[in-house]
């Protein structure tokens, strides 16, 4: 492996780290931020708006961005509004001003929403170039930053440290994390020439029709609503639904984290154990079994016992999914980038539409939704299988 390819490697890898960090510093403060907004669930999920709106414009125009103008301009603006979202939420906070806070989330929509997808086009360059897997190990990145997040969190949470501080802090820390990684992302990965992008558009319009991608699409939405589901809302669901403090809330996130952290840096020897398709099923299975117990059952340790499943059945279905679409067929860059696109929409916008629900039912009953989706995604990649079986099978044929 060549030294720019090593960096690289390093880079994806921090500015995976980056919004994962953010996302656990003020996640594992929703409870402290609710209560100095002075907002109700309901009021809450309209905060929380905010993130869907900045997210539902980031991953929109992100697929076009990457194809004008490459991957890495798309990183870098994605990754400055990471940066400026987390004062600004903190700001928000500290104002007790719900509009500010709501504008934070924008920024911290926008800019994850729109790098994200741009990552995972650098990402799967990366595996295609070194012949490795390599996504499993960088969400993994994302996933150990949101422990990294989760552990500070924790201790901000019992120490009553404010959050206006706290936040800000996160965002100078992020700031360095950018300065360091962007330039040693090379340039043009993505990028379509303008005499080739009719084409191109068409050819994305023709993937919809995909039998195969569009198994990989329910996965993917599935599977990223039960991510960004506890990202949201796990810590309220465990201080409202199981009776736990604010604190303990948090930390059961960090469990969440963790999980999801190991399941992602060890997943790749059962890729390559038991294959793709196995390994999404029975993260559906683990899924399902620990969303069904946090819903259905009243025991606070049985709760907790059941975010590791949660995490562990959460952890792979992304990553593996993006990779299982890159190798779906040709256009590897359109395919990975519309996974990625319907990937996120789920991950951003579906976790605050749940308040809603939780506002009228409760959070732990909100929980069905993803319940029932996860599900479906471990039907779905038992189909996903026999569709990739039977094509081996005819290319040995032909």
């Amino acid at each position: 492996m060549s030294p720019s390819t090593r960096q690289r490697q390093f880079a994806l890898a921090a500015l995976f780290l980056v919004p994962g960090i953010g996302m656990a510093s003020w996640v594992t403060r929703t409870p402290d931020i609710r209560d100095l907004l002075g907002a109700s669930t309901l009021e809450m999920g309209l905060v929380l708006f905010g993130l869907s709106l900045g997210s539902m414009l980031g991953i929109l125009v992100s697929g076009l961005l990457v194809s004008r103008f490459g991957a890495r301009p798309i990183i870098a603006a994605g990754a400055i509004g990471v940066v400026i979202s987390m004062p600004t939420i903190g700001v928000g906070t500290g104002l007790a001003d719900a509009f500010v806070a709501a504008a934070g989330l924008f920024l911290f929509g926008a800019g994850m929403g729109g790098g994200e997808v741009a990552l995972n086009v650098e990402g799967a360059d990366v595996e295609r170039a070194t012949g490795r897997s390599f996504l499993p190990r960088l969400h993994g990145c994302f996933s150990l930053g949101t422990l990294i997040g989760a552990v500070a969190g924790i201790f901000a949470t019992a120490s009553a440290f404010p959050v206006d501080v706290h936040l800000i802090l996160v965002g100078v820390i992020a700031l360095v994390g950018v300065i360091f990684s962007v330039p040693r992302i090379p340039s043009g990965t993505g990028r379509v020439p303008r005499t080739a992008a009719g084409a191109s558009r068409a050819s994305h319009t023709r993937l919809w029709r995909d039998p195969t991608l569009l198994l990989i699409g329910v996965i993917i939405l599935a599977m990223a609503l039960a991510e960004g589901t506890a990202n949201d809302w796990l810590p309220l669901v465990m201080v409202d639904g199981h009776g736990f403090d604010a604190a303990s809330g948090s930390a059961i996130y960090a469990v969440f984290a963790a999980a999801m952290t190991t399941g992602r840096f060890a997943g790749g020897w059962f890729i390559d154990r038991f294959g793709r398709a196995a390994v999404l099923c029975a993260s559906g299975v683990f899924g399902v079994v620990g969303l069904a117990v946090i819903i259905f059952v009243d025991n606070p340790v049985l709760a907790t016992a059941a975010v590791l499943l949660w995490g562990l059945g959460a952890s792979l279905g992304f990553p593996v999914a993006i990779s299982a679409a890159g190798d779906s067929g040709p256009n590897s860059a359109a395919r990975v980038s519309l996974v990625a696109t319907l990937g996120y929409v789920a991950f951003l916008v579906g976790p605050p539409a749940l308040g809603l629900v939780g506002d009228e039912f409760g959070l732990r009953s909100a929980l069905i939704i993803p319940l029932v989706l996860v599900a479906l995604a471990a039907i779905a990649a038992v189909g996903y299988g026999r569709r990739t079986r039977n094509a081996r099978e005819v290319a040995r044929v032909a």
